[in-house]
């Protein structure tokens, strides 16, 4: 595209501004909106409090004004040609800022500080807080920014000088310019903290501008019926609903954080913080947040989420507060919610998440975003909203450039099919969802497409804005102003024109064709808000030298990161977009191959005067709409025989089980932590997909393919969800099926142990919490709750010695309340810790087996049950526990004869070694069956960390050097740490354990109980290996030699088990130990990895 197109563009989006404001100044204001259609005001709607579209909005401030200034002054840097040298738009900027004044006062508590409408915004409106701030005080700010030249506006260099005592920056309308619109952004964000005086820290969603929040009746405000705002009747009190948003609640640090450090008073960006966090910190397991989130409780009140509507800003607001706050000042104490380089964590955690459970690759047809469920991230719905066209751009700012482009193309598609964006559009269907087919000017897509354009130069991008340009001048222009579309496909418009059309759409618009803007070239961490007002925190404010702390930086400080570079440009192509092999693969998603082709399109264009600078014959007939592929480049500069690459496809299959006699389906699936527990077979339907394994880390790296149950007899699972199915359930059908193949697990097993109990040291008040947690776990109904940490009890020996009959009406009290079937006698006597475990408990841990050419099988008998009896023992019971790592030292000879299993620490040597320094011995049931290796936390890298190199080692057996390890070592604590930013009671398996903990590694198989001390977020460790084992295999990577040099004729079987010093201590007072096999399923000799067999 020309210079000249791009100037001639640049001076249309001009004329779009102007046409919106001009009108809005002479039909509308002094109030908020225009009504672009009856050329009349839009105002609150008093008469129907209830129409919260219109009066979350407008609080009767002048709304449409507010928002405006910040586009006045981005257009006042490249003004028109114009007599005596006049900058109309930063002329328009200051008289705009000089009529706030007028009608508002000057934020002071004097005589001036009363406008023609109100002293500040001492107004009876009841806002919604979040809109308020992202358009008010944003806009209030980011002018003032402007006005200071904080902002750059080409040309306008400001300079406070003292007038008749009062100084100030002098502008040509006599107005005296001395922080009018900090003080008038002060005075509204005041009226907006009532709000954040909640439980949870999320502020209520709307407040009255000039009582606050009377109508939220658990407000501390109103908890005081004699002072509180509320009458003292509680009747009177409204019933508002507290139902916020994680983009609402989420999304005030930019504006409150600019706010508090403009003016010193830190309750803004506190607030706002805390808030932010307050939405983080409830983010489910699997890394998500939700869209509608109860302000008092703090519960997710939907269990939909996405990227889209109620939570897109959230996102946004993460990673742009990291570039706001930067090289600023932070409470050192408070770094792991206070940094900026903590919002950063939060933005690569959230889009882990995003990546992982929302996106959909190009195996679905083209790369896009769905719907999910909150907690297992199984597929919900597969529309996508406008507003989620805000994604890309993020992505770009973020750095994930590739992931941006391709997925802007199917938003790009979808304008060309319907010359606007349907709010709300399905992929599954290829249709507008459920009637959301409107579009009120938004501006998420033109602001992605600039994004996209400042980073990659490809002139693809210009042409898109061309084209939403002049569908936006072909179909909404109005004499009076710009009309939102009320159907895209219809072109029957609204009456209204939203603030954020002059505020985001005409101002992004501009900016993609003003490349020499100062914006699109200035080197700050400036921001633009979620409204499209850019911020910036003064260089006076910021740290020329980092201050020096006395203590270091609690959390490792992130990776530097360059921004990736443009696609490379194709021969003899213009487009490096146009030129991708996916382009034809989003219109085809789009169904953009559908439409008709449109000669003529009429429009209200052509009754309005010819000789409009802005009007030419593209406005009457778009020549981008419903051409041929790439749907925005001119005709010319499309390739005559262009060809798509194939499409990817899924391998998909169904796996019917049939309906088994004398079984019963009705409860056959059992939901249970992280996945489904499947009872019975008969009837089951698995649905399979085949996808290739990955490797997680910064980079993921493709494995061998493998099939993932994506659903369950019409039940959808997440991502990773598992599939449990216990042995007798599956003993009954063929082990050999081709589909559906057993197969056991040569690289995994369980070592099961029967161990007494270890008699109680703790005090009888901590004992009887314990005791009172393991008996309440029992219920249902609170299986993962956390009871140590909810019921403080402080009960002594003697109230128990003499008063039996305290704690067994407290426990009678509490199961009657909290089990789902009250019982109908209540407890009569406290069970003693004799009666309530069993003498001997079973106990298994997860273990790996050896490979190399030193490996032997494990001895060939029976798997053992998981509940222990007295009828049916382990095999071996005479176990021998060597206290050192057995490397320099032999074993006596007697030990292998006389003991069935040895027990050695990990570490100090290779695993070949340590078993050549067992003797020799006859093999006969009583003389040595297995050797069990330990090893302990220092040993075992993360199931995430990619493989060791041969350079890595120190040993054979995986021991790191010092330096690796306390690389890994800082890494594995910043993961833990950004965890436990989650949730503080949430512990990771790779946290070292402790000696004096109480024993956690699980009895009974999947029907024992956590430690007290655990919180219910907490997996045993055989949970975590179910899903992927921290340890590795052992390499025995020589044949088995007797100490001698001789090869050993009988080598013996090694497994190597995790759990350090607690497994050492079980093992020690082991009666027996037995291996019991593990199994997985294969189909079509592929093995099915997320059905978890039992």
């Amino acid at each position: 595209m020309t210079d000249n197109s791009i100037a001639q563009l640049r001076q249309e989006t001009r004329d779009i501004f102007y046409h919106g404001y001009d009108n809005y100044m002479k039909h509308a204001f002094p109030e908020d909106e225009l009504r672009p259609l009856t050329c009349a005001p839009l105002t609150r709607d008093r008469l129907n409090p209830a129409h919260i579209e219109v009066n979350d909005v407008l609080g009767n401030y002048s709304l449409t004004l507010i928002d405006s200034l910040s586009t006045l002054a981005i257009l006042a840097s490249s003004p028109p040609p114009a007599k005596r040298g006049r900058n109309k738009p930063l002329d328009d900027f200051q008289d705009g800022i000089k009529l706030l004044v007028e009608y508002y006062g000057d934020g002071t508590l004097g005589s001036e500080g009363q406008g023609k409408r109100a002293r500040g915004f001492d107004l009876d409106s009841k806002v919604q807080v979040f809109e308020t701030v992202i358009r008010g005080v944003g806009g209030l700010l980011s002018a003032h920014l402007f006005a200071i030249g904080e902002l750059p506006i080409r040309g306008y260099q400001p300079t406070a000088q003292k007038k008749r005592g009062r100084e100030g920056i002098e502008w040509r309308n006599g107005l005296v310019y001395d922080g009018q619109l900090l003080r008038l952004a002060t005075d509204l964000a005041e009226r907006l903290m009532p709000a954040f005086h909640t439980p949870t820290g999320l502020p209520y969603p709307r407040v009255n501008l000039r009582h606050g929040v009377p109508f939220y009746a658990n407000s501390p405000y109103n908890t005081d019926a004699e002072h509180g705002q509320c009458k003292k009747d509680p009747s009177d009190k409204g019933t508002e609903i507290t139902e916020t948003c994680s983009a609402g609640a989420g999304s005030l640090v930019l504006e409150f954080s600019t706010l508090s450090r403009l003016t010193g008073d830190a309750r803004f960006e506190s607030a706002a913080k805390d808030a932010f966090w307050a939405v983080w910190q409830r983010r489910t397991s699997i890394g998500l947040i939700g869209a509608g989130i109860d302000s008092e409780t703090g519960q997710w009140v939907s269990p939909f989420t996405g990227i889209g509507a109620g939570i897109d800003s959230f996102f946004e607001y993460s990673i742009k507060t990291h570039i706001l706050l930067s090289g600023l000042p932070y409470d050192v104490d408070r770094a792991d919610v206070d940094s900026p380089d903590s919002f950063l964590r939060a933005w690569e955690a959230a889009h882990d998440g995003i990546k992982r459970h929302i996106y959909r690759g190009a195996a679905h047809q083209h790369p896009h975003y769905i719907q999910v469920d909150l907690y297992t991230g199984a597929m919900r719905a597969f529309w996508i909203d406008s507003l989620s066209a805000y994604y890309q751009g993020l992505l770009t700012l973020a750095g994930e450039l590739d992931e941006a482009i391709e997925t802007h193309l199917l938003y790009t598609a979808l304008w060309t099919r319907y010359s606007g964006m349907p709010e709300r559009w399905s992929t599954a269907t290829g249709n507008i969802e459920g009637g959301l087919r409107w579009w009120g000017g938004r501006p998420e897509f033109i602001e992605s497409t600039w994004y996209l354009y400042r980073a990659t130069k490809d002139p693809w991008y210009l042409h898109v804005g061309e084209m939403a340009l002049r569908d936006i001048k072909r179909r909404c222009w109005t004499k009076c102003g710009w009309a939102g579309l009320h159907d895209v496909r219809t072109g029957e418009l609204s009456d209204r024109m939203e603030s954020f059309f002059l505020g985001e759409t005409a101002k992004y618009l501009f900016l993609l064709f003003d490349p020499s803007h100062p914006l699109n070239t200035w080197d700050a961490p400036f921001v633009f808000t979620t409204e499209g007002h850019p911020l910036v925190v003064p260089k006076r404010l910021r740290q020329i030298k980092p201050a020096r702390r006395s203590v270091p930086t609690p959390l490792p400080q992130p990776a530097p990161k360059v921004c990736p570079l443009p696609p490379p440009p194709v021969p003899f192509s213009i487009s490096a977009t146009a030129a991708r092999p996916d382009i034809f693969h989003a219109a085809s998603l789009a169904r953009l191959h559908l439409m008709p082709t449109v000669k003529t399109l009429e429009s209200p264009l052509v009754e309005f005067n010819a000789d409009h600078p802005s009007i030419s014959i593209s406005d009457i007939q778009s020549p981008s709409n419903y051409t041929y592929y790439p749907w925005t480049l001119p005709p010319e500069l499309i390739p005559r025989n262009a060809t798509s690459s194939r499409m990817q496809t899924r391998t998909t299959f169904d796996l019917s089980f049939p309906n088994l006699p004398n079984t019963l389906q009705m409860g056959s699936l059992q939901r249970i932590n992280e996945g489904i527990l499947v009872n019975s077979m008969s009837g089951l339907r698995l649905g399979m997909i085949r996808e290739p394994d990955t490797f997680p880390g910064e980079k993921e790296i493709p494995f061998d393919e493998h099939f993932r149950i994506y659903a369950i007899s019409n039940v959808a699972l997440g991502r990773d969800e598992k599939v449990y199915m216990s042995r007798s359930t599956i003993e009954s059908f063929n082990p050999v099926d081709p589909f559906f193949t057993r197969t056991r697990d040569t690289q995994m097993v369980d070592l099961i142990i029967d161990a007494p109990h270890l008699p109680s040291t703790t005090s009888p008040s901590s004992a009887l919490s314990d005791f009172l947690d393991s008996v309440l776990s029992e219920s249902a109904n609170i299986s993962n709750y956390e009871i140590v940490e909810t019921l403080e009890m402080d009960i002594g020996p003697e109230e128990l010695e003499n008063e039996p009959s305290y704690f067994s009406s407290l426990l009678a009290s509490l199961q009657s309340l909290l089990s789902s079937q009250p019982s109908a006698t209540p407890v009569s006597s406290p069970p003693t810790m004799e009666q309530q475990l069993p003498e001997i408990q079973r106990f298994h841990l997860p273990g790996t087996l050896p490979t190399g050419p030193g490996a032997a099988p494990l001895p060939d008998i029976p798997d053992p049950d998981l509940t222990f009896s007295g009828t049916n023992p382990l095999t071996w019971s005479s176990i021998y526990v060597h206290s050192t790592q057995l490397c320099e030292e032999r074993l006596p000879i007697e030990t292998p004869r006389t003991h069935q299993v040895i027990v050695i620490p990990r570490g100090g040597c290779s695993f070949s070694t340590k078993l050549r320094n067992i003797p020799a011995f006859p093999p006969k049931s009583g003389s040595l069956q297995l050797v069990v290796i330990v090893s302990y936390p220092e040993h075992e890298q993360e199931s995430f960390e990619s493989a060791p190199t041969s350079s890595d080692l120190e040993t054979d057996d995986g021991q790191w050097s010092n330096d690796k390890l306390n690389m890994r070592s800082m890494r594995r604590q910043r993961r833990l740490e950004d965890q436990q930013l989650v949730d503080s009671e949430t512990i990771q398996y790779q946290d070292p354990p402790s000696r004096n903990k109480k024993q956690d590694i699980d009895p009974e198989s999947s029907n024992s109980k956590a430690s007290p001390k655990m919180s219910k977020k907490r997996r045993s460790p055989s949970q975590q290996n179910a899903g992927g084992n921290t340890l590795v295999q052992p390499l025995l990577d020589n044949l088995q030699f007797t100490p001698s040099g001789l090869p050993r004729p009988n080598p013996i079987p090694l497994v190597m088990v995790g759990g350090g010093h607690e497994t050492m201590d079980l093992l020690k007072r082991a009666k027996g130990v037995q291996t019991r096999r593990r199994y997985y399923f294969l189909s079509q000799g592929v093995r099915i990895a997320n059905l978890i067999v039992l």
